[in-house]
């Protein structure tokens, strides 16, 4: 904490561009993806989704052989190209970031399981954020998972924020940071956290039977085996999955009576943190992440480092695309029609201007910051920076 951010991205910066492994000389690995596998926007299975055609063809590429350079002028050197069947595209940059737009909207879908909508979604709370989804894993899904933790490493190279919304959680176990029962259980699952604060601080039996009662109708609680017409709970819980698991063994038969309340409530939050932290699914993610950036670099950045240097902000700031704006020959900032282009874009809300970034650049978001502007020896110009507009071709007017 005591490092500014921008002092931590030169560092990572010269490391990752000390530990490139594939030389100019070597030819970058070439995947290809069929679209008609999506057409419509529908994954009929998950097989077919871009994330797992590219993981399938890239699981026999040595991972060494994806570990490039950052981008130093013009467009970067990607870790692999893609090439569409059926179509003649020009150029290896557009289609490069086309696939990471897509496999985050695939990874943040139905078509595939690796990510998990946080419960909180269900009553508004961090809408829209994912965790990793907590349930035991199989082979492939562990190569799978190895394969996203590679995609944020590459995303890293490339210098291309993915447009992942994943809870804090995930970026504290990703840095090695520990989890805080309180906070995270509170922005995963609000409903566990104001239920395990429900048995924390009831006062006397009486609360407490009025609160199975509650449970009750809401068909969590079963009778009591001593008093029938007594209301219990069980030392059982609902995984994030929606599985009913014991919380001890023989958790079926136990009641949770004055005794074992605080037992109760604190085996549900140990059940969620060990759920947040996912470690068999982290350990392959880490995995995989490591093959392609030193992981010794997460030691350095806060988890918010961590995802503002993965995904960059999930906003645009118009003022900083602006000052990274490239005009070519014959124009300038003071032109009519350009002054016309920034106040048609403040205008925009911010939905409209993530659609005009994936419409001039085919990613949604930028850079949280740009390696060219201090002008020194280990500048980079890296894409959408600097944004270039360019006169219309052929001598016809705008």
């Amino acid at each position: 904490g005591l490092i500014f951010y921008d002092t931590k991205v030169t560092v990572m910066n010269r490391v990752l561009n000390a530990t490139v492994q594939r030389t100019a000389d070597h030819a970058a690995p070439e995947i290809t993806l069929d679209p008609l596998e999506i057409v419509g926007g529908e994954i009929r299975s998950s097989e077919n989704s871009y994330f797992c055609q590219a993981a399938r063809q890239l699981a026999c590429v040595p991972s060494s052989q994806l570990c490039v350079k950052l981008a130093s002028g013009g467009d970067p050197t990607y870790a692999f190209n893609i090439r569409f069947t059926g179509e003649e595209v020009h150029g290896t940059s557009g289609s490069f970031r086309h696939f990471l737009w897509q496999v985050c909207k695939e990874l943040q879908s139905s078509s595939l399981s690796l990510l998990l909508l946080c419960p909180s979604s269900a009553v508004n709370k961090n809408k829209g954020k994912y965790i990793l989804t907590p349930s035991p894993i199989t082979y492939a899904e562990e190569q799978l998972f190895h394969f996203f933790g590679q995609l944020l490493g590459i995303a890293i190279r490339a210098d291309v924020p993915l447009p992942l919304d994943l809870l804090p959680s995930f970026w504290k176990t990703l840095v090695g940071e520990p989890l805080d029962p309180d906070v995270d259980l509170q922005e995963a699952d609000i409903l566990t956290y104001n239920y395990v604060k429900k048995f924390e601080n009831i006062n006397d039996e009486t609360e407490l039977e009025a609160l199975c009662a509650e449970i009750a109708s809401q068909h969590l609680a079963t009778e009591s085996p001593d008093c029938p017409n007594k209301p219990c709970c069980k030392f059982t819980y609902l995984t994030m999955t929606g599985e009913e698991v014991e919380l001890c063994p023989r958790g079926r038969h136990i009641p949770v009576g004055w005794e074992n309340k605080d037992v109760y409530a604190t085996a549900i939050r140990s059940l969620r943190m060990r759920e947040l932290q996912t470690p068999e699914c982290m350990t392959a993610v880490r995995a995989g992440l490591g093959s392609i950036i030193p992981l010794q670099l997460l030691t350095t950045l806060t988890p918010l480092e961590m995802e503002l240097r993965t995904c960059g902000l999930p906003y645009i700031n118009l003022e900083f695309l602006k000052a990274h704006t490239m005009y070519q020959v014959g124009l300038m900032e003071t032109d009519q029609h350009i002054e016309f282009f920034w106040s048609a874009l403040e205008m925009f809300t911010q939905e409209e201007l993530c659609k005009f970034i994936k419409f001039a650049c085919n990613q949604e978001r930028i850079p949280f910051t740009c390696p060219c502007k201090d002008g020194g020896p280990d500048t980079a110009h890296v894409p959408p920076y600097p944004m270039k507009i360019a006169p219309p071709d052929g001598a016809a007017g705008m």
